[in-house]
């Protein structure tokens, strides 16, 4: 049965029978109906709800890693909402919040411009660590919460083993092209302008914009450590992750 998150009907007949639920979708730059407000918010609110009526044991919410300062992105506090409401539903649950996904925030933010032509602009200097996960280790992570029972409940934050700058991708990613990238700039005071001048037009871009400002002034790290003790899994370096893609590709 197929679910739609702005659709709380088909919520209802999706979660019917179904034992247990991960929420790990999202509509960060979402317009119109898929805005993210009637995706991220009001949606997961609707799936918690439904996966109760429905009598799910276990419900696995897929957040956001909490970094300094990030409570004033709107996407972040739709995150942080969802999991209160989650929290407080009496549903047995798992809360797993990972760092910069992989797969957008270096690749295709990063490195599919600077491999298809040669150029990338970046938000703010990019000189400040962040840490980036690949999907596949935050799914093995939700997979051994669903099916081991002693690894259920709390929060999960997920990480990968390294943190990067946004240039130090932007090299990796030059290597990967075998050629220098023309690198641009666009600085902080101006995007500090532009999101504010965006989110009447595109609330989800100027988050990307929020979010931008932040990860080049703020502790973006992760140590990883703690959560593989409970989560002996083997975590993707970018470098390696890169390398998969292009033989994939």
């Amino acid at each position: 049965m197929i679910g739609d998150l702005r659709d709380p009907a088909s919520l209802a007949w999706a979660c019917e029978g179904a034992e247990q639920v991960v929420a790990a979708a999202h509509s960060l730059l979402g317009r119109g109906k898929d805005a993210s407000k009637f995706v991220d918010l009001q949606g997961h609110k609707d799936l918690i709800d439904a996966a109760k009526a429905a009598g799910v044991e276990h419900f696995v919410y897929t957040s956001i890693y909490p970094c300094d300062g990030f409570d004033c992105v709107p996407f972040v506090r739709m995150k942080q909402k969802v999991e209160r409401y989650l929290e407080a539903s009496g549903l047995s649950h798992t809360i797993i919040r990972p760092t910069a996904f992989m797969e957008a925030h270096a690749e295709a933010f990063i490195g599919k411009p600077i491999l298809e032509t040669g150029k990338v602009s970046l938000f703010g200097r990019g000189d400040n660590p962040r840490n980036f996960v690949a999907a596949e280790d935050v799914a093995q992570v939700v997979v051994m919460v669903l099916t081991d029972p002693a690894l259920r409940g709390g929060v999960v934050d997920v990480g990968g083993p390294e943190n990067l700058s946004n240039m130090d991708v932007v090299r990796l990613y030059e290597e990967q092209a075998g050629r220098p990238a023309k690198v641009s700039h666009v600085p902080v005071p101006a995007l500090q302008v532009l999101y504010r001048l965006v989110r009447p037009f595109h609330p989800g871009l100027s988050g990307v914009m929020q979010i931008s400002i932040l990860a080049d002034r703020t502790d973006q790290t992760f140590d990883p450590s703690a959560t593989l003790a409970r989560f002996p899994i083997e975590l993707t370096r970018l470098e390696e992750f890169i390398g998969k893609r292009a033989i994939a590709s």
